[in-house]
């Protein structure tokens, strides 16, 4: 099944904590997987399919190269401070792929949805928290780190793979905001 073209419903979650949360878990041995899962998607915007696709070898390099899974797309992606740290923090010259559950598998798009509900349980009460809710998390930051600025959605949607700034618009949920701030301001 194609979701291309769906916009999801999943609530973004706050930068900062999303960012403690994951470098909380990145210390406790049996969560590192998902602390580092955390950050990875939160710093880079990917979706769910691609971050789970790296290896430990990508992870380790200043610059991440991939084809986007779903759009066919290369995608070069300097890695920042967050997660060369974490990657360092995790140690040893690993091999393979980086989300292996214990039993060697790549996780699934449905273990990391349980996951992250249990890792946001207090958000999740409030918000609909899924996979998707770190990418529109990135997306967040991005444009309020750049002044919530017309430049800054260009730049998103051109991220996003988006056809159109007003599906950005929509996916950042700033749309619905607007629409409410209108009523908040009569």
């Amino acid at each position: 099944m194609s979701l291309k073209g769906t916009i999801t419903t999943s609530d973004y979650i706050d930068f900062d904590r999303a960012t403690a949360q994951a470098n909380k878990l990145i210390r406790e041995a049996k969560n590192e997987l998902m602390g580092l899962y955390i950050l990875v998607s939160i710093n880079t915007g990917l979706r769910t399919s691609d971050v789970l696709g790296l290896t430990w070898k990508q992870l380790r390099n200043e610059k991440l190269n991939l084809v986007e899974k779903k759009t066919k797309k290369n995608r070069e992606i300097i890695l920042n401070d967050n997660i060369t740290s974490a990657v360092e923090k995790m140690g040893g010259e690993r091999d393979g792929f980086v989300f292996l559950s214990q039993k060697g598998s790549v996780f699934s798009r449905q273990q990391i949805n349980r996951n992250l509900k249990k890792v946001f349980s207090r958000e999740n009460k409030k918000l609909n928290i899924s996979t998707h809710s770190l990418r529109k998390s990135f997306g967040r930051r991005v444009y309020t780190n750049n002044g919530e600025s017309e430049k800054a959605l260009i730049y998103l949607s051109e991220l996003f793979n988006h056809t159109s700034l007003s599906i950005t618009r929509v996916y950042l949920g700033l749309r619905q905001e607007e629409l409410d701030n209108i009523y908040l301001n009569l």
